[in-house]
């Protein structure tokens, strides 16, 4: 089996804000385990916790082809949003919504709790969102916004021209809705704080990549570069690398988008910026920019979206300079008076979204269970739909298992090549110019 691992660039500002990491363990030899997790995102790191839990005496191995926080969980934006996200929001059943909200929400108070419980400093805050438009197109869209959230009984606030640069700094926006249930945080410190207060039933083995599954007399055999595991269980935490292993083939669309930051802002250059710190603000246009102001000071924008079959390997060298270059657009148009202030990091995060924007969750195979597909909201989704993925595998029964069954399904096919990549590609190009007054 050929499995295209994965390949992120060296620049992600989130990981290199941070503290060099302990030395990393790697799986040698065979193994066995009553359980293997593959992935030790989010949703890899939520599943094992839970087994350790529920099996206190199980042996159980995680696995990650990199070091914890260098992939897509430690690439995001750092938002951990309670309300469902984009499409979802559309739903025609509210009982559909309330039960994503319900599952959103316990997964806040899940990494708060280990947040409080473990100390880790991930710049964790409950600070809301920003939804801004900047024209005529984002309004329209923010319009529709309000009239889904009021639809839903959920709270937000109507953020005026004036207010909201008195928050962002600029007046580049016409105007926000501010939703306060999301938070904020540091992804990479976060996964990684996570992945250092494991319980004492978890092995992690970092820069191990999986290069297959077999069916095996005794469960599955897990094989690694160095050594295989047999275990009786897998539970895979993998997203888009799902397919990798011939399991929702042609149902999953790998996408990468892009961030760029700031070094940290002087105390002047803070003072000139005249807003506040520990902010974000996503697009009312969905193809738009997003930007957030860090606690530690730094300005990030998003913005850039590519089909990436082959993940980080589809990106060339030009292609990473013309997004850095968007980004300086969009930055300076928004802060004209920090024009001086160079980008430190610029980075990508690939992605899994489907067709349908459904999630997948449940058992792919004999012994072989995955979660995957979040559809741009890793943070949340991963860490409850890990959680519950562990307690389906066990035989748990909850009332959010019970949700997570009923809003979830199967993602829908792709067409063929090379008739995804033209229509993906041109979807995105379509988007990027429907979106240009907002981006």
């Amino acid at each position: 089996m050929s499995i295209n691992l994965p390949l992120d660039d060296n620049s992600c500002g989130w990981y290199a804000a941070l503290p060099e990491p302990k030395a990393t363990k790697r799986l040698i030899g065979q193994q066995r385990a009553d359980y293997v997790v593959i992935g030790a995102g989010f949703a890899g790191l939520a599943a094992a916790r839970r087994l350790a839990e529920l099996k206190p005496q199980a042996r159980i191995i995680l696995l990650d082809a990199q070091r914890v926080g260098y992939g897509a969980s430690g690439r995001n934006s750092g938002f951990v949003i309670d309300l469902p996200h984009k499409f979802s929001l559309e739903h025609p059943d509210p009982a559909h919504k309330m039960k994503l909200l319900a599952l959103n929400r316990a997964a806040i108070a899940q990494l708060e709790g280990a947040v409080n419980q473990y100390g880790i400093e991930c710049q964790w805050s409950h600070s809301g969102k920003y939804q801004g438009a900047v024209g005529a197109r984002g309004e329209a869209y923010l319009d529709h916004f309000e009239s889904l959230l009021s639809e839903l009984g959920e709270p937000y606030e109507l953020i005026d021209k004036n207010k909201l640069a008195g928050v962002t700094g600029t007046d580049y926006y016409n105007r926000a809705i501010y939703t306060p249930g999301c938070y904020l945080m540091q992804p990479a410190a976060l996964v990684r704080g996570l992945a250092e207060n494991l319980p004492e039933n978890i092995e992690l083995y970092e820069n191990t990549a999986v290069s297959g599954l077999e069916k095996h007399a005794q469960g599955v055999k897990v094989s690694c570069p160095e050594g295989e595991i047999i275990a009786s269980k897998i539970l895979m935490g993998t997203s888009i690398f799902t397919k990798e292993f011939g399991f929702l083939k042609n149902r999953l669309l790998p996408v990468m988008t892009f961030a760029s930051w700031t070094r940290p802002l002087t105390d002047s250059e803070v003072a000139s910026f005249s807003g506040q710190l520990n902010w974000g603000l996503t697009p009312a246009d969905h193809a738009g920019t997003t930007v957030r102001m860090t606690a530690d000071r730094r300005l990030m924008i998003r913005n850039s979206y590519q089909h990436v079959p082959k993940y980080g390997a589809s990106i060339t060298t030009s292609l990473r300079e013309s997004i850095k270059q968007d980004h300086r657009a969009a930055f300076e148009a928004r802060y004209p008076q920090l024009s001086h202030v160079p980008f430190s990091h610029s980075w990508g995060g690939t992605y899994a979204i489907s067709r349908n924007f459904t999630n997948f969750f449940g058992q792919l195979d004999d012994g072989i269970f995955a979660t995957a597909c979040d559809n741009g909201v890793g943070a949340a989704w991963g860490t409850i739909s890990g959680t519950l993925l562990a307690e389906h595998v066990v035989g748990s029964s909850s009332t959010l298992l019970r949700h997570i069954k009923e809003v979830t399904g199967m993602p829908a096919l792709n067409p063929p090549e090379p008739f995804l990549g033209v229509g993906v590609k041109t979807r995105i190009k379509l988007a990027k110019w429907q979106s240009r007054s907002e981006i």
